[in-house]
This record gives structure tokens, C-alpha cells and sequence, in this order.
């Protein structure tokens, strides 16, 4: 009887360390990301997709990253989305949702990069030091901030050359600073989303649209657009955010945790920046190839721009009072950050 149940015992025990093994080498965390854009885009192909590789590796495999395939929220809704647990992960455009994220604008302001890696860069480092003390992403967990490349002015019938040229053209705007600037153009605003562009300028809707280069040939537009103005430092930029629910956070461990921070951050904006940089490169190859004209502003245009763009600050240092922020010197760090990530 004793052999029995010794036996009995045994196999039991065998059976339950078995499962325990088992259940230990399954114990895994599959994050999944909302995605809103197609498997094509940059920032799914060359930003997530990559980072989402690097988690799995940084964590030796015990957390993976599963972008989705259909979109579980409007573009607007994705922080909110992120934030309710509707998904893990999730990024989105900052001025999407107008006045809710007032310190942002900092990285969007005229004439800071010529570069999307070293704005998303020294973005990052202002971020981390200074504007993350405000809240204005509390109830989620920020992976990086970053922007995409130096915004351009890029029209379907007529060069913009100079300060007459701006005024009056119709152009698709987004969100953010962009509409700003272009109403200090004096051009009329044309609201659309992104994946309308083709529509509105084949249509005649706008006369153009303020972009950066990447996004013309992806959007298709390259065979409407026929100039292209550049601005040196860019005529805007757009801030993104990539966030995580916070319960999914704090659901790793702490290995897990430092091991998903050290892809993120300033690593994740740096990867971000490279990758629209590429895809920027590509976008002005591809136009030429189809005979969009280019013009650098000149310095006379470049002036001109400057004084039209005079206080355009003003915005971000309010905000930046009211948030107990030297909004100055925020600027003043961005701007060395930029210089000292372009060297």
C-alpha cells in the first residue's frame, strides 16, 4: 500500500512540475499595437515593426509585439483608446485632438531640423527632462515622442517662390502648428484626412498641400503635384506619441520593463527619425522621377517666411506658464539638442 501511494505520489508530483515547466516556458506577453495605417507605411514598416523586433529580443523572447491588422479606432481616438485598454500599444499625431496637448507644439514650431532624427532626437530629451513634468500624458505609459521630417510646401499649378505666392492658394492642412503657419501665409485651410489627399487636389478642392516628402508619393499624389518649395529647417513638423496602457505596463517585470526602455525612448525616436529621413530621401527620388520641380527658398523668401512666422511661439509659452515651465528655455534646449544631434 505504501509502494502504492509513494507511486501515486511520484507520478503526481512528475505530472506537476511537468505543467510547471510548461506553463513557465509559455509565460509570455504578447503586446498588442492598434495600427490605423497601412503595413506599408513607414511607420509601421521601418518603426514599429523593427522596434516591435528589438522588444522581443531585448526580452529574450518573453515579450512579443503583434501589430494589428484592422484599425480599432479613428486616428483622433487612439491615445484615449490606449489609455481605456482597448489595445497595449498605440501612436498617433498629437494634434489630432486641438488644445489638448498644449506643449507639444514646441516640436513643431518653423525653421528647427532639417532632419527628422535629430528633431525626434532632441524631442525626446525635452520631453523626458521638462515636458513629461506637465501630465499631459498621464494614465499611459510614453515610449518615445518623435516627428516626422521637414514640412513642405508642394503645389499642383503654380511655384511658390516668394511671400505672394502663398496667399490665397488652397491647401490641405493637418492638425497642430501647420494650420497656424498657414494661415500666417495667408492660405485658406483645407481639413482632410490624409487618406483624401488624392481626392481633394485631383478634384481641384486644393491648389496643394504642406507635407513632408515622404508622404506625396505615398499618398499617390506625385503625378498631381508639379513644384515643390523647401524651407531651411523645415516649414513645420508633426509630433507623434507612441504610448502604452499603463495596466500593461505595469504587468511586465522589472527586467521587462528596463529591458522595453532601452528600445524605447530616445532609441525608439532615433529609429523613428532614421527611418522618415529614408523614407523622405526616397519620396524627393521618386518626384524627380516624375518631374515634380524643386526650389530652395532663397534668402529673401527665407526672411520673409521668419517675420510671417514672427511670436508663432507665443502659443507654447503660455502653455508652458501655466504648466509652471520655462517655455525659453525649453526652446533654447531644443534648439541646442538639434544642433548637437545634426553634428
Amino acid at each position: 500500500m505504501s509502494r502504492l501511494f509513494a507511486g501515486v505520489l511520484g507520478a503526481g508530483l512528475g505530472i506537476a512540475v511537468s505543467l510547471g515547466l510548461a506553463a513557465g516556458a509559455q509565460a509570455e506577453t504578447t503586446l498588442k499595437v492598434s495600427n490605423w495605417l497601412p503595413p506599408s507605411h513607414p511607420i509601421v514598416r521601418d518603426i514599429l515593426k523593427p522596434w516591435g523586433e528589438q522588444v522581443e529580443a531585448a526580452t529574450k523572447g518573453s515579450v512579443k509585439v503583434e501589430i494589428m491588422a484592422a484599425p480599432i479606432g479613428k486616428p483622433p481616438a487612439q491615445f484615449d483608446l490606449i489609455r481605456s485598454g482597448a489595445a497595449d500599444v498605440g501612436y498617433g499625431v498629437h494634434g489630432y485632438t486641438p488644445g489638448r496637448f498644449k506643449l507639444t507644439p514646441v516640436a513643431e514650431l518653423p525653421f528647427q531640423s532639417d532632419t527628422a532624427e535629430a528633431q525626434s532626437v532632441a524631442y525626446w530629451k525635452l520631453h523626458a527632462s521638462t515636458l513629461a513634468k506637465a501630465g499631459e500624458h498621464d494614465g499611459v505609459h510614453v515610449l518615445t515622442v518623435f516627428t516626422h521630417g521637414p514640412g513642405m510646401i508642394f503645389t499642383s499649378k503654380t511655384p511658390v517662390t516668394k511671400i505672394a505666392d502663398t496667399e490665397g492658394l488652397k491647401m490641405r492642412i493637418g492638425g497642430g502648428v501647420v494650420a497656424e503657419v498657414a494661415k500666417r501665409l495667408g492660405m485658406v485651410g483645407v481639413q482632410a484626412p490624409s487618406p483624401q489627399v488624392y481626392e481633394i487636389l485631383s478634384n481641384g478642392v486644393a491648389d496643394g498641400i504642406l507635407f513632408p516628402a515622404e508622404s506625396v508619393p505615398f499618398f499617390k499624389i506625385d503625378t498631381i503635384v508639379k513644384h515643390g518649395t523647401s524651407v531651411p529647417g523645415g516649414l513645420y513638423n508633426t509630433s507623434f506619441f507612441v504610448v502604452m496602457n499603463q495596466a500593461s505596463w505595469d504587468k511586465l517585470s522589472a527586467a521587462e520593463k528596463a529591458a522595453v526602455d532601452g528600445v524605447s525612448g530616445e532609441a525608439m525616436a532615433r529609429l523613428a527619425g532614421k527611418a522618415w529621413d529614408a523614407a523622405d530621401a526616397a519620396g524627393m527620388k521618386t518626384m524627380a522621377g516624375k518631374g515634380v520641380a524643386f526650389v530652395a527658398a532663397d534668402d529673401a523668401f527665407a526672411g520673409a517666411l521668419t517675420t510671417r512666422m514672427a511670436g508663432i511661439e507665443d502659443g507654447f509659452l503660455a502653455a508652458a506658464r501655466d504648466a509652471g515651465i520655462d517655455g525659453k528655455a525649453a526652446i533654447a534646449q531644443l534648439k541646442a539638442d538639434v544642433a548637437a544631434a545634426t553634428k
